[in-house]
């Protein structure tokens, strides 16, 4: 039974998701979040929840008081932009990920959890199996391989289990104002067409509630050494995803497809295979892309 949980990046989309979640099962949470954060404001205030601030560079010295079941890593430095192939900037993140593991040695931890990406396949044109070959062609796809192989073989030699979520495309609320849906909604929001690429992409988007109810389940239930791609198991042309919004919130704004090229390593098919991840642990999403936007929606107009 988890009684106790660890969450670096807890800020974030996914990572003050899994902290929502977890205080609604009654387990405490410790959030380690960057020093000076200014998105302390994500978390919920809470008896079960914590907050430690430190930087990831700071994490090989840090000490926490107490014991805890697991560990979840989901900060990484620079996931945007140019600094994605800044292969300084990466090899930090790898050190940092082994970092996290010795850090959750030192607090007890039987379980570490580490955020992979869908980077880490690069371009492919199957679903994303947990056994299928990985070609990252860009540097932050080649660290996040190189963090989930090496935080592997260290948790092993420390006695704790590890499993790695390589995650595709999660929204939700708290997420960064550069990703795709939060770009799309602003626009539509504020009377501006969005510039797009044809988004002919396969995309599978999963809302952040879901994605965090399965890391939960997987500190529950993953099997040791288990790598799991995470998304909603269902494809729909990014176009498509981009029609709901456009629905709900300004149908009277054009949208401009085709404004813009594809950027570098644009994979065009993008479904997780989650048949290993439901099979271990029991996970299935509770939102559809509509339902899940509508909450989003409604959570942005109250703020």
């Amino acid at each position: 039974m988890i009684k106790r949980i660890i969450v670096t990046g807890a800020t974030g989309c996914v990572g003050s998701a899994i902290v929502r979640r977890a205080v609604a099962q009654g387990i405490q949470v410790t959030c380690i979040v960057h020093q000076g954060s200014k998105r302390i404001g994500n978390l919920p205030q809470s008896d079960f929840v914590s907050i430690v601030e430190c930087d990831l560079s700071d994490y090989g010295s840090l000490h926490l008081d107490g014991m805890y079941d697991a560990f979840i890593h989901m900060s990484w430095e620079k996931t945007f932009g140019a600094s994605r192939d800044d292969a300084e900037v990466q090899m930090r993140n790898i050190q940092y990920t082994l970092d996290a593991c010795q850090l959750a040695k030192r607090c007890g931890c039987q379980v570490f959890v580490g955020a992979g990406s869908q980077a880490e396949y690069g371009v492919q044109s199957v679903d994303l199996t947990p056994e299928l070959p990985v070609m990252p062609e860009s540097g932050y796809g080649i660290a996040k391989y190189a963090a989930g192989k090496l935080s592997a073989m260290l948790c092993k030699s420390i006695g704790i289990r590890h499993n790695w979520v390589r995650i595709l495309s999660v929204y939700g609320p708290n997420d960064g104002e550069n990703t795709l849906i939060s770009y799309i909604i602003r626009e539509l929001k504020e009377g501006r067409s969005p510039e797009l690429t044809k988004c002919e992409q396969i995309w599978d988007y999963l809302y952040a509630d879901d994605a965090a109810d399965a890391i939960l389940a997987i500190v529950e239930k993953g099997i040791d050494g288990k790598v799991y791609p995470l998304g909603s198991g269902r494809g729909r042309r990014l176009s498509e995803y981009i029609e709901d919004m456009h629905f709900l919130i300004n149908p009277s704004i054009k949208i401009k497809y085709g404004a813009k090229d594809y950027y570098p390593h644009q994979p065009m098919h993008l479904i997780a295979d989650v048949s290993d991840l439901k099979k271990d642990t029991g996970w299935i999403p509770n939102h559809s892309f509509k339902s899940g936007l509508l909450e989003l929606h409604l959570l942005l107009n109250h703020k």
